[in-house]
């Protein structure tokens, strides 16, 4: 069986520290890293725990279950694939973060891989993969952690919730039902949903904004049957360069609370050019939180008569 090592670094304008810790909180890494859809902590034991991650890779989704060893003293972490996809007959690999000085430090992240069977063509799709995700992981966290004041402002989160007398069941299907949403919502104009693998779809759709213009988005979207659907979108609006979000049903004593919770990071570079030279941060705040509310509130409403009418 061969086996391939591989290494990439990079170094970053931050504390060591500081990169171990944003790399040790995995519900950080959608935000961080371009690849990754969702990461669902599965299992934890001191500094044990078992991860599960849906990312892209060449341009495909794909999900994997990892053990990782979280080492604060040493500033490393190491991970191992429990559960792989093929081409992946075994993935593993370690995180080692350096000092330079006070405010800088060199990450380097180790792979080694084998592929099934030890087919070259499977091996040079994992070459590729771990390649391409490697250098935009690093390149991302370098950004990521050297922006970490300046994008507090500029990165949010706000909920929209609506109590249903209704089944999270009734619910979750109307979320997860994209394909029939330009028949159930009014501003979807063309949907595309596809899911090759169970529980992981890709969603394009076309949307109405209030002015009648039709834009086009695409998402990764993990579902978690009854319960949750998380999702990333990977085609943004020009005043986002980041949006998250989960769906989420919940029983409670008044219904069952669903809920839309939505994670931006805007792109300041674009605020001038689509809201004119004198809008504000606070502006565009305001306006991609009224759009992404507005959409989603109307969605909930939607789902909610479905979900009593059902009854």
């Amino acid at each position: 069986m061969t086996t391939r090592e591989v290494e990439h670094e990079i170094t970053i304008d931050a504390p060591a520290a500081a990169v171990y810790r944003l790399l040790a909180e995995v519900t950080n890494w959608p935000r961080i890293f371009p690849p990754t859809i969702y990461v669902d902590q599965v299992g934890e034991n001191g500094n044990h725990e078992r991860i599960r991650i849906w990312a892209t890779a060449n341009g495909e989704a794909k999900n994997w279950t990892s053990h990782r060893e979280l080492d604060p003293e040493a500033l490393r972490i190491t991970f191992r694939q429990e559960v792989t996809t093929p081409p992946v007959a075994a993935m593993g690999g370690t995180w080692i973060i350096e000092t330079l000085a006070e405010n800088s430090s060199r990450v380097r992240l180790l792979h080694d891989y084998r592929a099934i069977d030890d087919d070259p063509e499977g091996l040079a799709w994992i070459d590729e993969a771990v390649d391409k995700n490697s250098r935009s992981e690093l390149a991302a966290l370098k950004q990521n952690v050297e922006l970490a004041h300046a994008t507090e402002e500029v990165t949010f989160s706000f909920t929209d919730t609506v109590i249903v007398q209704g089944s999270p069941k009734d619910l979750f299907d109307f979320i997860n039902e994209a394909n029939l949403w330009s028949e159930r919502l009014p501003h979807v104009a063309v949907v595309r949903l596809t899911e090759d693998t169970p529980g992981l779809q890709t969603l394009e759709m076309d949307t109405r904004a209030k002015d009648g213009s039709v834009h086009t988005t695409k998402s990764y979207r993990v579902t978690f049957p009854n319960h949750k659907i998380a999702y990333k979108q990977i085609t943004l609006p020009a005043l986002m360069t980041l949006h998250t979000g989960i769906w989420t049903f919940e029983e409670t004593p008044e219904g069952t609370a669903a809920s839309s919770q939505h994670t931006v990071t805007l792109n300041t570079d674009n605020i001038a050019k689509i809201l004119g030279p004198e809008a504000t941060v606070a502006d565009a705040r305001e306006y991609v939180h009224t759009a992404l509310s507005t959409n989603s509130t109307a969605t909930l409403n939607h789902a909610k008569t479905y979900a009593e009418s059902k009854g």
